[in-house]
């Protein structure tokens, strides 16, 4: 039987393009390509996310690593900018400072000030403090404040002298001296005008003794109402004191907040803030009534930081948390590192005697927080991986404010001295990157994922090929080489990294979008261009990059293939055997994928028990292999077992499989090892197959293809090229070939060959050479074909085994006789 019909050309085996399209003799014609190629899709709704300024229309940008989804979100983010900055629009940005909090310190309050009036307003705080000191300074050095308070104290002191001088007279006229101790004044008996001594005392009579302890408890009535009188008096002068300190600081310090009153009054955080500040000096002149904190002698710290850490002038310290000073535009953050600090903000502590401390100062802004008013993009995937990220950001979205808070509160653990700053407003466009599995994951699985990211940018691993989009492959190219200062490329070198970019996507009517790996392409071509000391980037060298970087790469593809090669790997690629089929399989290892074939072999035998897979029995099989083989069974029945039972049990195996089998693009191949196995026809072994099959007998798409075919055509290559062998695979997948040069060549010469089917019944005339017939109106096949010699195994199967069963019922039956005619006696 002549396969012509069935082979392909060698034409149809791979899409190349032609050099003559491009009008330039290098990329340097060309200008660089400004828009991206082929992703209307996702530039659109980039677009429009980015332009919706209601709530919740984040953007969550889909797609495969290196489509350009970050580059092209930025560029987007500038042009918005740069759109708004030509219409004049104001951007809104503001500083944000948190400052002390007097009724609650560790709850620092945060304010927001217009844009670059932060440090501003940090500096002229520290201005403030330096003016109460002088002022104060000065006001309380003064003469005349000198001389109004020891004229205060005096007068205290002279009242005092006096009270203190009558009690004592009266004393001596009862006989008493009153003498000050160290535990105070006490009243003492004289004799002869002196103070009388112990003994003296004793030896008087009881008495003289009840007499004068009589007078001694008057006395001390009156110097206890003298005490309380003197104390109270000492009470007067200092409130008097404090009442002149409070004047003097009132007029001094009400001056000096006066104008920051004015200034700030738009601000209500600010002034809360000034009458706090104002207050609290106020409150604590002592403060500032010498110019500089005394420092303890041996510590060599402010006295304030030997005794507990309280620095009595932190109120004056200003922490501008986000500084807009000097941006022009609205921020855009690309945090490459989200994890809680980053992303949210930070709480520092300084480690002080044996504890840790913490204050407004040492708060630290994250990501969120530099963004307000701007971007922030980020990759889901990272973001999910830090713990607490992705439940605080859902949080600080939906609020829109950013809590800074302590990881360790978020772990369950206890935190020194926890701040509880108050949150700060924000108005940021969220922008994540990812995968499309993770959308769909938290689309099913986050019930706040939709209200939060309303709009998905689905970037496309693939682009039509038309000369619009090869022409802007060009000038991405020539971008590209100014970018990673390369050599250009001439119209052949594009040509081929065209070609090369449909093979990745193995569609000749498409390109790939994926432009990472063409920047990868075009340093590597670089090189071998520099080594062969060209001016420009030809075919040869993007062809030399491609080759070198599949030998770096496919050792373990070599080792499979020395193994067949050796025979402990046991595939034939020449001779015929029944019931036995090479099938095609893809090894992919993350940087590279090639084809390997496996030998399958089916035995049929007499039987109901239908396909058994092998594979699955020993738990070797995956559930998709699983589904492919069931088919079969379905497929045999629906053609053969249209007048009796399906009479069959075969079985199915890969042999020398020691892994796991999954995937259904060796169904087929395994239905080829079932009927050949029925009709005793041998198969071609230099034919290797691939393809999955469907219960009417169609062969269906498989992934893989070139792979397949080039892991084959290098064993058979290995083993010896006699000419005819070749691979059969599904007719649907002609526009996939986008085979290497070497095995077209090989075509060309008649070495090799690729068949296409679009039935079983064409593979299997391909594979035993025999036709496969058609079915009559009477329900037979044409003698002397494939479902002939089939359709006459499974009738004859059916008749041994219902033979085999009558025989089996006519002995059950006759050994039951006997045992009924006993028990009837």
């Amino acid at each position: 039987m002549r396969l012509k019909k069935y082979e392909v050309p060698a034409e149809r085996l791979r899409w190349q393009c032609d050099p003559g399209i491009f009008d330039f003799e290098c990329t340097a014609d060309l200008a660089p390509l400004q828009e991206f190629i082929g992703q209307a899709r996702a530039t659109r709704a980039v677009e429009f996310g980015m332009n919706m300024l209601n709530t919740g229309y984040n953007i969550y940008v889909a797609g495969l690593t290196g489509t350009g989804k970050t580059s092209i979100v930025k560029a987007y983010i500038e042009r918005v900018i740069k759109e708004r900055e030509a219409r004049g629009e104001a951007f809104g940005l503001e500083d944000w400072c948190y400052v002390y909090n007097f009724s609650e310190p560790d709850n620092p309050l945060i304010c927001g000030l217009p844009q670059g009036k932060g440090k501003a307003f940090r500096d002229e705080i520290t201005e403030l403090l330096n003016k109460i000191r002088d002022g104060l300074g000065q006001a309380f050095s003064s003469e005349e404040y000198k001389t109004q308070k020891q004229k205060t104290v005096e007068e205290a002191q002279a009242e005092q002298q006096k009270m203190f001088e009558e009690i004592s007279a009266d004393a001596r006229r009862q006989g008493f001296v009153l003498q000050m101790t160290a535990t105070g004044p006490v009243l003492i008996p004289m004799k002869d005008d002196r103070p009388m001594q112990e003994q003296e005392y004793l030896s008087l009579s009881d008495d003289v003794k009840k007499d004068l302890d009589s007078k001694q408890a008057e006395l001390r009535k009156k110097l206890k109402e003298i005490l309380e009188t003197a104390g109270s008096v000492q009470t007067k002068a200092v409130e008097r004191l404090q009442q002149v300190d409070k004047g003097i600081g009132e007029y001094t310090v009400s001056g000096l907040f006066g104008s920051l009153f004015e200034k700030y009054s738009d601000w209500p955080k600010v002034t809360q803030y000034l009458t706090g500040l104002k207050a609290y000096v106020l409150d604590n002149l002592e403060l500032f009534k010498g110019t500089e904190e005394p420092v303890h002698p041996l510590l060599g710290v402010p006295v304030s930081q030997a005794m507990g850490g309280k620095n009595p002038l932190l109120p004056f310290q200003v922490n501008v948390f986000v500084d807009n000073d000097g941006a022009r535009v609205s921020p855009v953050i690309l945090e490459s590192n989200p994890n809680f600090g980053n992303i949210f903000g930070k709480i520092e502590r300084q480690f002080l005697f044996g504890g840790y401390l913490s204050n407004h100062t040492m708060l630290k802004a994250g990501a969120l927080s530099k963004a307000n008013g701007g971007y922030l993009l980020l990759s889901v995937k990272d973001v999910l991986m830090n713990p607490g990220v992705w439940p605080a950001l859902k949080r600080a979205i939906k609020n829109q404010e950013v809590r800074i808070e302590d990881p360790f509160e978020q772990y369950g653990l206890i935190a020194p001295q926890g701040l509880r700053p108050e949150p700060m407003p924000i108005k940021v466009k969220v922008i994540l990157t990812g995968d499309a599995l993770l959308y769909q994951m938290l689309s099913i699985y986050d019930e706040d994922f939709w209200e939060i990211f309303k709009v998905k940018a689905d970037f496309d691993s693939q682009i039509e090929r038309t000369e619009e989009n090869m022409l802007a492959y060009a000038a991405f190219l020539s971008g590209c080489c100014e970018e990673c200062k390369a050599r250009h490329f001439d119209p052949s070198g594009v040509a081929k990294v065209i070609e090369y970019s449909a093979r990745i996507v193995a569609d000749q009517e498409r390109l790939s979008s994926r432009f990472a790996q063409v920047k990868d392409w075009i340093e590597e071509a670089n090189y071998w261009a520099l080594k062969d000391n060209a001016e420009y980037i030809s075919s040869r060298h993007v062809q030399r990059a491609v080759d070198e970087k599949l030998f770096r790469h496919n050792l373990l593809d070599e080792r499979i293939r020395d193994m067949i090669r050796r025979g402990t790997i046991m595939i034939d690629t020449e001779g015929e055997e029944v019931g036995q089929v090479n099938g095609l399989s893809v090894y992919a290892l993350g940087d590279i994928s090639f084809g390997k074939p496996s030998r399958i072999t089916a035995r049929t035998f007499l039987g109901r028990g239908g396909v058994i897979n092998i594979e699955r029995e020993s738990q070797l099989s995956g559930p998709i292999h699983n589904k492919g083989v069931m088919i079969l069974s379905g497929y045999l029945g629906w053609k053969y077992a249209q007048d009796r039972p399906l009479s069959l049990s075969a079985s199915l195996c890969f042999e020398q499989s020691y892994e796991g089998v999954d995937g259904d693009s060796a169904s087929s191949a395994e239905l080829y090892g079932i009927l050949s196995s029925l009709s005793e026809l041998p198969i071609k072994q230099g034919i290797a197959v691939t393809g999955s099959v469907n219960q009417k007998g169609e062969i269906q798409p498989i992934g893989g293809v070139n792979q397949k075919i080039e892991g084959f055509f290098r064993v058979c290559q290995a083993k010896g090229l006699n000419g005819d062998q070749g691979v059969l695979i599904p007719e649907q997948n002609l526009r996939n070939l986008m085979l290497r040069e070497d095995v077209i060549e090989a075509v060309r010469q008649g070495q090799f060959h690729i068949y296409s089917a679009r039935t079983i019944d064409e593979g299997i005339e391909i594979l035993t050479g025999l036709r496969t017939g058609k079915r009559k109106k009477d329900g037979s096949y044409p003698e002397g074909t494939v479902n002939y010699l089939v359709d006459k195994r499974l009738e004859e199967m059916a008749k041994r085994l219902k033979g085999f069963y009558a025989d089996d019922k006519k002995e059950a039956a006759q050994d039951r006789c006997p045992q009924n005619t006993r028990s009837s006696r």
